[in-house]
């Protein structure tokens, strides 16, 4: 019977360091030896796994890790470590889509002032571009709520991808509120901003923020 270390840590094959599944990705080889990404960890197959940072990816590429650790004939594309950034960007969209529709997020200037000074706001979202004045003043809201270091910032979206997140168009800021959907949603960017391996501070003030610019142009992506 598995105990609970051996049920929640695996070993990376590039680090070789032991870690919570949460701070790894898992890839399988799939039917006809592809190796794919298995980023809920159900698929079916003995499965390696590694460092859920781009840098770890590139290098059991580089070093045809997989190959040596599924000890078999697999196929890995050379542009995985994009592959796996463009899931982690889907599942993020995805996430903010069904925070929307369960009303934990709500969008517009506007609203999303008025939340920060009433209810339980745990991050606002400024599109990637969104106007400096727009986004002091939200900040300066969330300040005079929270405190240092108050709620998330989240950035890493650009204008269209909220538009399709929300379904209409012209959606530059937005609020999530505590709940189920909206922590679903900060393990998804979050685990978006760790694998691209940069995040600081938009706004300055020891703001906490998830604000990682899409580097790759991924535009809008569905659910993967």
């Amino acid at each position: 019977m598995a105990t609970r270390r051996e049920a929640s840590e695996r070993t990376c094959i590039v680090t070789r360091v032991t870690m919570p599944v949460d701070a790894l990705i898992r890839f399988v080889a799939a039917p006809g030896g592809v190796l794919t990404p298995d980023l809920r960890h159900r698929l079916p197959g003995r499965g390696v796994w590694v460092a859920a940072e781009r840098g770890a990816v590139e290098t059991a590429v580089r070093k045809h890790l997989f190959e040596k650790a599924l000890e078999g004939p697999v196929t890995v594309d050379p542009e995985l470590p994009d592959q796996v950034e463009r899931l982690l960007f889907a599942a993020a969209i995805a996430a903010l889509s069904m925070a929307r529709k369960a009303g934990t997020v709500v969008a517009g200037f506007s609203k999303v002032e008025a939340a920060l000074a009433s209810e339980p706001v745990v991050a606002v979202v400024h599109a990637a571009g969104a106007g400096e004045d727009g986004v002091a003043k939200l900040q300066a809201a969330a300040r005079r709520r929270f405190g240092i270091p108050g709620p998330q910032v989240i950035g890493c979206f650009a204008a269209d991808d909220l538009d399709l997140a929300f379904g209409r168009a012209n959606v530059i800021h937005a609020a999530v509120l505590a709940g189920p959907a909206g922590a679903n949603l900060l393990a998804r960017v979050g685990a978006l901003v760790r694998y691209r391996g940069a995040h600081g501070s938009r706004t300055g003030d020891n703001d906490r923020s998830f604000d990682v610019s899409n580097e790759l142009s991924l535009g809008t992506v569905g659910t993967p």
